[in-house]
């Protein structure tokens, strides 16, 4: 990666329009590596079509898991396989009703993520 030192990277000019309130960076702003590598580390988290598919879904409201299993049409241990590491990795956060557990997304800025990646993809 270009520019790349060993404890901070140059960001390129960002658009704030997720992020209303907070003031953009200066166009030398920089970020510590560690932060980098932990976005490396969620990115890697929504890297799999099962997990995209499970953000979707949580974008438009919480669910448990049966009903992840009839939306997505995949199996049980398969949805609480993808849900453990969403939740491991800060994507999620699972609340316990009764037997079941609810999950729901962590934070909104989450689900922009996967939606404008959806969106680009389909742009092409």
């Amino acid at each position: 990666m270009a520019g790349v030192t060993a404890n901070a990277v140059p960001d390129p000019a960002l658009d704030d329009e997720h992020s209303p309130g907070r003031p953009p960076p200066g166009p030398a702003a920089t970020r510590p590596r560690a932060t980098l590598v932990a976005a490396g580390e969620l990115l890697r988290a929504l890297s799999a079509p099962v997990r995209i598919a499970i953000v979707l879904q949580l974008r438009d409201s919480e669910r448990c898991v049966h009903e992840l299993v009839d939306a997505l049409g995949v199996t049980q241990p398969l949805i609480s396989q993808h849900l453990r590491v969403l939740k491991s990795a800060g994507v999620v956060d699972g609340e316990r009703h009764g037997r079941e557990v609810v999950y729901r997304l962590a934070d909104e800025h989450l689900s922009h993520i996967v939606v404008d990646a959806v969106t680009h993809v389909e742009e092409e």
